[in-house]
């Protein structure tokens, strides 16, 4: 009697937490499975405390059956299969095959990268001091985040990016100066949740801050990035480097990499080509844009503004706006086929400004927080009090 009532409280207790398991850090779950940002944030904190718990109840359950012979071997076998699913599939989904390369990430010359991509493949740019590394899309898809020690001439800048949202910004991983160890970890509202191994404290990768920190808390100093193909790239930077996710040489990690690449690709693609987000944990809805419209949104402060590359053109590809008390120029350059966004603290407004931020009115210095080429219902999930393409009162009068 002892015997069988350990069993089967061992088993519930064991099957619960890993169906939470599963549910709540398993990703591609959230395809059938509505979860709640609450559930991922708490396992996210708590992962291994919580998984040790449900595998004690398990080995319990082990002990009840071949130390009491309790509870029918059929059950106890079908039992581990479903264990198996729950605990092992989003621990190896998560842990190995979104393993990242925070600090191990290859970056090839373009010459090396010419064999790999198609001219017009988007990249995800950032640079200093002419310093430049791309990073395609398609490269970064698994990984999610790429830099190494070498840093960007000499500043430990990272790419992190989230598929999710056809987002990538570049961050030092460092919160009030301390080390941030990265990993990527869940999505929720179609945004990456990373987590500092070293708090076990939870980061959206919008925000860049950590979750206990409130919504005014510090964050990662983000490093300005944009996007613009490859092609463009090459003329832009020709000494640049290029990052490429390259298959390992282990062949059974390779194998799982392949499989984990393609399910990716998949969904992806799905997330581009459907009208709605194919993993709807959304929490806010905005119908002010169709819900796959690429914008590129500014923060400054609490002023949120996005702007799409139509409205761009039909402004001459040039906008003087201001956003958070601060000038801001963007421009559209057909030449280098990228979107830009400059401080203008001038007092003047900007007529003329090339690719590298050379204006009428002198240098002008990049908007580190410029969300370049994201989905519309990604960005007004995180900034709901966001403008549309705003621009100066002048123009609008215009």
């Amino acid at each position: 009697m002892l015997g069988n009532l350990l069993f089967y409280v061992s088993f519930a207790v064991a099957l619960y937490i890993g169906f939470l398991y599963f549910r709540d850090l398993g990703d591609v779950t959230q395809m059938l499975l509505k979860v709640k940002r609450a559930d991922t944030i708490r396992f996210i904190r708590n992962e291994y405390k919580i998984l040790a718990v449900g595998i004690c109840a398990l080995g319990l359950m082990l002990i009840a059956h071949f130390g009491l012979n309790a509870g029918p071997a059929w059950f106890l076998w079908v039992s581990l299969a479903l264990m198996a699913l729950f605990y092992i599939f989003p621990w190896v989904w998560v842990h190995i095959g979104l393993r990242n390369q925070q600090n191990s990430a290859q970056y090839y010359s373009i010459e090396d990268a010419q064999a790999e991509l198609a001219p017009a493949s988007p990249v995800i740019v950032f640079e200093n001091n002419g310093i430049a590394r791309a990073h395609p899309d398609s490269q970064l898809m698994r990984p999610h985040l790429a830099g190494n020690s070498e840093g960007l001439d000499g500043e430990n800048v990272i790419m992190t990016y989230c598929a999710m949202a056809n987002l990538g910004l570049g961050y030092i991983p460092e919160i009030q100066g301390n080390h941030c160890a990265l990993e990527v970890l869940a999505q929720h509202g179609n945004n990456l949740i990373l987590r500092d191994n070293n708090t076990n404290e939870p980061i959206q990768q919008v925000y860049g801050r950590a979750e206990a920190a409130g919504p005014d808390g510090p964050t990662m100093q983000p490093w300005p990035t944009f996007r613009m193909t490859f092609r463009t790239f090459q003329k832009a930077y020709p000494n640049g480097t290029v990052f490429l996710n390259k298959p390992s040489s282990n062949p059974l990690l390779r194998l799982f990499d392949l499989v984990t690449e393609t399910v990716f690709s998949a969904g992806i693609a799905r997330q581009h080509n459907e009208a709605k987000p194919i993993m709807d944990n959304m929490s806010h809805s905005d119908n002010r844009l169709p819900a796959k419209t690429y914008v590129w949104g500014i923060d400054v402060g609490e002023d949120a503004v996005c702007y799409t590359h139509d409205f761009l053109i039909e402004q001459n590809n040039l906008i003087n706006t201001e956003i958070g008390g601060r000038s801001i120029v963007l421009v559209w350059d057909p030449v280098y086929e990228s979107i830009g966004a400059w401080y203008n603290d001038t007092g003047a407004p900007i007529t003329q400004i090339d690719f590298l931020g050379s204006s009428d009115q002198g240098n002008l210095s990049r908007v580190e927080r410029l969300k370049a080429g994201m989905f519309w219902h990604v960005w007004s999930e995180f900034y709901p009090q966001t403008d549309i393409n705003r621009a100066t009162q002048q123009a609008k009068a215009a």
